[in-house]
Parts: structure tokens; C-alpha cells; sequence
């Protein structure tokens, strides 16, 4: 193959990329001749990795992610790693051991998370696509608050292999950018099966975006237009979904009455997966050596209080609770069975109408340093959560500004019908190009 070298030259104002790559160019492929920026938790064979942490620091990869390789064999050339929220954890890319990103459409605020580096990217034209993940709305806030486009697969859709993982069951690795067919075009290279995963379905991805919806049945759950979502924000999802019903689209009022608990089931969920798959973060597998003049306990305890932030090791502690002696039951069964009443939920629905649609976050991205509480950060998150529950595909794009900054319409579908989803996404960014 033919080697060009390309150099990539980002605008560090945002604070956009934790490393930068001059990376060969190869000749033929799907994605040649574009740079993709990927966030900085995926694995990059030579390149520096670390979770936006300090415990991770240093540290280079043998191997690349499924997705990268793919990326790689299709073409296209690695701007960069990609500012985020310390191994996923965060609503707003402030909890980045090296700083936080800032949002391309306002300095003064943020460029929502945990992927909030590859959106910002992305918004400000640095790059044409990013690799993002979703936990619990990761691809799809940042998407919303810079005003690009993220989809959020259907949970084992697209390889996990080298996603260092944060919370196994809830997370994905999903495509980001600027238009809905530049999102089709990534997904179409990064989905399908890899046998090192044992999540991964045989599910490949061929589509072409197609703007017909006539016929179509939205859903319209109550919950996402209820208390705690900004009246503008509502209004300006609601005149998008009308523009679906002018391409010939019906809606379907309807209801999600486990929303109640999804938010509590999901942080329960993500913590507790989460103070298992941190363990390894202890000196002597991952993260700086640590003091052998210590006891074992004490050079752990060193090592990952001065490698993790105060938001990794919140978690942590919430997680390791959880799942302790005596409130395992209480906590974490118990949440397992509220997820069940969840995707029952979703099921029951999409017996009747294809797509569910609403708003992607409740407000529009907030100033830095706005939420200082982390209980008000997490409720953040009440409209995203659901669909990682579900394992569902659901998908972000921008349908109008309130307050000067970026609205996102979520469009949400049945389990391996992520084409849909792009689908109607699609039509609607075609309608209003129009």
C-alpha cells in the first residue's frame, strides 16, 4: 500500500485532543483520505492511551481496538486521542485529569461528556469524524450540546475489544459527525462480529441512508417532555417531530412507566461494574509502580488515590457498596430487575410504533464548573440512560437552537434496527436542508 505522511495540526483552544498523531495515510478504502479523531479510553497500537487519567499516564497500547483496526484497514488515518471524562465517568468532559474540553459553539461552556472531546473536535471542524462511547448517553450529550450528529449502537453491534472497559454491559463504541450519512459511512466500517468479543453479534452494517419515512409510527413518551426538561428545549424537539409528520410520519402518544427507577438502576449498574473493572488499576498490573518498602495495602491505597480523581473513586466506593455483603440484594438485584422493567418497557412499545423520539438532554449545555454537585450532574443524564439499559440503537441530531446553543432530537429503535434510526434522522436533516 501506498504511504502518504499527513499531519494533523488541531486547534488547541478547546482542549480537544490529549494526543496528536502524524500518522501514515493508506491509498484505497471507504475512509481514505479522512482523518478520525478517537477517544482517548479505545486502544491505539503506538499510541498513547490513558482514560483522560493520571493512573494511565505513560501508557502505550500493544494493540489496537477492533474498531481502529478497521478504521485503519478502510483508510483513513488517526488525527488523534481525544479528551473525555476520567474513564467515562461524567456528563460534561470536566472530570479529565488533564482539564476539561470546551464546548466549539461557547467557550464558556461545556462540550458534554464523557465524549466531549471527540464531539468538540468534530463541531469545530478539526476532524470530519470521531470514535466515541456510550455508557449512559456518552456519544449522544456531547452530540446534542456541539450540535453534531452521534449514534449511540445497539448494544454488541460493534466490538468492545480494546474498549478499556468502565461498565461491560452498558457501554458501545459508536461513530460522530457532522451530518447523519458521515455517520452511516463509520458505523458501516466499525460494526459487525469479532470472535475476541463475546458480546459482538454477527450484525454487519450495509445502508444507505434513505429519507422515505412515510408510514412511518413515532412514538412519543410522555416522560420526555415531562418535569425536569427545559419548556424551549421541549418545544423545539416538538416541531421537529412535526416535521416528521409532514414527511408523512403518524405519532403515537405513549408511556415509559419504569423511567421512574432507570436512573437510579443505571448509576447502581455502571458503579458496581465499575469498582470491578478498576481493580486492575493497582501498580503492579496497570498504573505507576507502586512503594514494594509498603505493605501491599498501603502502596494500593497510595497508587490509586493519587492516580484516580475524586469522581473515579466516588464510583468506586458507590460501586464496591453495592455490591458488599448484606446490600447486594437491596442495591444491585434490585436494579437488575429494574433494567428487566426497562427493555419490557421498550419491547412493549415497539409492538406498536417503530421509533421512539424525544429530546436528548433536558437543558442545553451548562456553564463549566455550573454543577458542582454530582447528584445534579447525574440527573443529567435521565433521557439518555434508558436506551443503554435497553441495549437499544438511538441516535442524536441537532434540530434547532435555544439561548444561541445547539438542540438534540433523539430518535430511539427496536434492538438491530440501528438503520432505522438513521433512517429517520436522515429524513429530518434532509427536511430542514430543504
Amino acid at each position: 500500500m501506498a504511504e502518504n505522511t499527513i499531519r494533523f495540526e488541531p486547534d488547541d483552544r478547546y482542549n480537544a485532543f490529549l494526543t496528536v498523531c502524524p500518522q501514515p495515510e493508506y491509498a484505497g478504502g471507504k475512509l481514505s483520505g479522512i482523518a478520525v479523531a478517537v477517544k482517548d479510553n479505545i486502544s491505539t497500537r503506538g499510541i498513547e492511551t490513558t482514560c483522560a487519567s493520571k493512573i494511565l499516564k505513560g501508557y502505550v497500547p500493544p494493540y489496537d481496538a477492533h474498531a481502529v483496526t478497521l478504521i485503519r484497514n478502510a483508510g483513513a488515518a488517526i488525527a488523534g486521542k481525544t479528551n473525555m471524562d476520567e474513564f467515562g465517568m461524567g456528563t460534561s468532559t470536566e472530570n479529565s485529569a488533564f482539564g476539561p474540553t470546551l464546548n466549539p459553539c461557547d467557550t464558556k461552556r461545556v462540550p458534554g461528556g464523557s465524549s466531549g472531546g471527540s464531539a468538540a473536535a468534530v463541531a469545530a471542524g478539526m476532524v470530519r469524524m470521531a470514535l466515541g462511547t456510550d455508557t449512559g448517553g456518552s456519544i449522544r450529550c456531547p452530540a446534542a450540546f456541539c450540535g453534531i450528529v452521534g449514534l449511540k449502537p445497539t448494544y454488541g453491534r460493534v466490538s468492545r475489544y480494546g474498549l478499556i472497559a468502565y461498565a461491560n454491559s452498558l457501554e458501545t463504541i459508536g461513530p460522530m459527525a457532522t451530518n447523519v450519512a458521515d455517520v452511516s459511512l463509520l458505523m458501516s466500517i466499525i460494526a459487525g462480529h469479532d470472535r475476541r468479543d463475546s458480546t459482538s453479534y454477527d450484525r454487519p452494517y450495509h445502508h444507505t441512508p434513505s429519507a422515505e419515512i412515510k408510514g412511518l409510527r413515532i412514538g412519543i413518551p410522555k416522560e420526555y417532555f415531562g418535569a425536569g426538561v427545559d419548556p424551549e428545549i421541549a418545544a423545539t424537539v416538538r416541531r421537529a417531530i412535526g416535521r416528521l409528520e409532514e414527511l408523512g410520519a403518524t405519532t403515537v402518544p405513549c408511556s415509559i412507566p419504569s423511567m421512574e427507577y432507570a436512573l437510579a438502576a443505571y448509576y447502581v449498574i455502571c458503579t458496581s461494574e465499575a469498582s470491578s473493572n478498576l481493580a486492575r488499576f493497582d501498580g503492579v498490573r496497570y498504573g505507576p509502580a507502586a512503594d514494594t518498602k509498603k505493605s501491599w495495602h498501603a502502596a494500593y491505597q497510595d497508587v490509586r488515590k493519587q492516580g484516580f480523581g475524586p469522581e473515579v473513586r466516588r464510583r468506586i466506593m458507590l460501586g464496591t457498596f453495592a455490591l458488599s455483603s448484606g446490600y447486594y440484594g437491596k442495591y444491585y438485584a434490585k436494579a437488575q430487575v429494574a433494567r428487566e422493567n426497562v427493555r419490557k418497557d421498550f419491547a412493549r412499545l415497539f409492538t406498536n410504533v417503530d421509533v421512539l423520539c424525544g429530546p436528548t438532554m433536558p437543558t442545553i449545555a451548562f456553564k463549566l464548573g455550573e454543577k458542582s454537585d454530582p447528584l445534579s450532574m447525574y440527573l443529567s443524564d435521565i433521557l439518555t440512560v434508558p436506551v443503554n439499559l435497553a441495549g437499544i440503537p438511538a441516535i442524536s441530531v441537532p434540530c434547532g437552537k435555544v439561548q444561541g446553543m445547539p438542540v438534540g432530537f433523539q430518535i430511539m429503535g427496536r434492538q438491530f434496527e440501528d438503520e432505522r434510526v438513521v433512517d429517520v434522522a436522515y429524513a429530518y436533516e434532509q427536511a430542514v436542508k430543504a
